[in-house]
């Protein structure tokens, strides 16, 4: 059977199981985002209350990408011991401690509670995909719509309320640790999911057992690269596209602003391309709607034609909604089953979190060296070609292990 064939051929019902489990799925998604987002908004307010340099400041926003990098392909490993459901309740718990840590207001915490928080995302992360081949084999559409909806729509809430809720009595510690609450409810909808598990959910077959390493499968790469320069993407723009603005004559608060429908432009897209994506057999039409946005969006932004910001940023963020749900969608599509989606998942966030984190630094050393944004905006060219090129390969109708 084809990695698509079938995939809405049975219909899911809704029983207060099935709901439970969404239940669990949505509130697990939504901590996987807000306790980042909601860094950027205060880090000055952190810098100043704990004395701390820029430099050590921007390791805040770092860590959890290192974290991603060398965390995610020790999870699949981690998963096939203890079983999918227990890793994701475990990642619940190390992110409700390094949420706590993290806003205790103490340097030496503040970190370590950041890496806490990267290690619990990372399993996330890598397992939600992986836990909806298993369950959902014939909804992965619908059921990656909704976690990635839950997702960013988290993530653009969390942004927007940071700074309101920093200037409150509990200041930026109050401001980071509200998101405990979260994570605290997922870890008490998810605890019925770590009981009454079944022996093919524990471990692989023989089969699956005897398969090479995903590393060694050329589709893999193609999908990490696509992962990795649609991360970059999104974390570069989401550094320096209001400075950009604001350069370009905006005040703060309008680039602020635009930032925020780039943001908030996400969430219909990560919606309705898994869906639309789980219905073909060949994802390549969706990839070459969503190239359309970012080239379009892309060149507005380059040729600095202000007067239309919105627009460019609905386009960047409608096509950045779309490739980030189609990433996800690779692990499923791509694979033959949960342990394998995991395995390629891992690999993929792994080494794609480890691109994405260079984007920031790389397009801050080019505006440095030229003290221009319209050099650095350049990197968005090859950054763009890299990742539709990638998309586009990925998107072909086959197994990642036919390869």
């Amino acid at each position: 059977m084809s990695p698509t064939e079938n995939v809405a051929s049975k219909k899911l019902k809704w029983t207060s199981t099935t709901w439970l489990l969404v239940l669990g799925i949505v509130f697990i998604a939504l901590t996987l985002r807000s306790p980042l987002t909601s860094v950027g908004p205060v880090i000055e307010d952190i810098r100043n209350s704990l004395h701390i340099s820029n430099v050590v400041a921007g390791f805040i926003t770092t860590i959890p990408l290192l974290a991603f990098a060398i965390v995610s392909p020790i999870v699949p490993k981690i998963s096939r011991r203890i079983t999918v459901e227990r890793s994701l309740f475990l990642s619940m718990i190390i992110l409700v401690v390094g949420m706590a840590l993290r806003s205790s207001g103490v340097t030496s915490l503040l970190f370590i509670g950041t890496t806490l928080i990267g290690i619990g995302i990372a399993f996330g992360n890598v397992l939600l995909p992986s836990l909806i081949k298993l369950k959902f084999p014939f909804q992965v559409g619908l059921l990656t719509a909704i976690y990635t909806v839950a997702m960013n729509s988290s993530a653009s809430i969390a942004a927007g309320v940071s700074y309101p809720l920093s200037t409150l009595s509990f200041g930026w510690q109050g401001s980071l640790g509200v998101w405990i609450i979260l994570a605290i409810a997922a870890v008490f909808i998810w605890l019925p999911q770590t009981r009454n598990i079944s022996k093919e959910e524990i471990a692989p077959t023989t089969a699956q057992k005897e398969k090479k390493q995903m590393w060694r499968y050329p589709l893999a790469w193609v999908i990490m690269i696509s992962m990795g320069f649609q991360s970059m993407i999104f974390y570069t723009t989401a550094a320096w596209v209001p400075e950009m603005f604001k350069e370009q004559g905006m005040t703060a608060a309008q680039a602020g602003l635009m930032f925020s429908i780039m943001q908030v432009s996400q969430i219909p897209m990560t919606f309705i391309t898994p869906i639309l994506a789980g219905r073909l057999k060949d994802q390549r039409p969706v990839v070459a709607m969503f190239a359309v946005f970012y080239i379009v969006g892309f060149a507005g932004l380059i040729m600095g034609w202000t007067d239309y910001s919105v627009v460019w940023m609905i386009l960047l963020g409608a096509a950045g909604g779309a490739s980030f749900s189609m990433c996800m969608m690779f692990f499923s599509l791509r694979s033959r089953d949960s342990f394998e989606a995991a395995d390629l998942s891992g690999f993929a966030q792994s080494l794609g979190y480890l691109i994405a984190a260079v984007g920031p630094v790389l397009y801050g050393f080019i505006h440095d060296v030229y003290h221009s944004y319209d050099a650095a905006n350049i990197m968005y060219i090859f950054v763009v070609a890299i990742s539709l090129t990638a998309s586009f390969i990925a998107a072909k109708d086959r197994y990642v292990t036919n390869d």
